[in-house]
């Protein structure tokens, strides 16, 4: 949200009218807050009742092992978005569109977690 997609905010401001949940992994939240300053956006969604903030608690932690290990893949976050994505049976949006990480999803959902 950071870099004011208007597709992913069209994307959450779609979800949020039509009541829909959003998931948030703990992991991705991380890596997004980097640069706070920036963040307005996302610091306002993760407060919303609507959005839900995933832990990388134990199962969740193993899940993430399991599969990476599986698809001979590296990124944590990447893996635990896909984890949290499959058990709430949600869609990934993501403001980061380039080749490797639609490649990296579309890789990483083909295997359970």
């Amino acid at each position: 949200m950071d870099r004011n997609e208007r597709r992913v905010l069209a994307l959450v401001a779609r979800a949020a009218e039509r009541g829909m949940r959003i998931t948030i992994p703990a992991t991705a939240l991380a890596q997004a807050m980097r640069n706070p300053a920036r963040q307005a956006r996302l610091s306002r969604l993760i407060r919303q009742p609507g959005t839900d903030l995933v832990a990388l608690n134990g199962p969740d932690a193993t899940a993430v092992g399991l599969l990476l290990a599986r698809t001979a893949r590296a990124d944590v976050v990447d893996a635990h978005i896909v984890v949290c994505a499959r058990r709430a049976a949600q869609v990934v949006v993501t403001s980061d569109c380039s080749c490797w990480s639609y490649s990296v999803f579309r890789f990483l959902f083909r295997y359970n977690a």
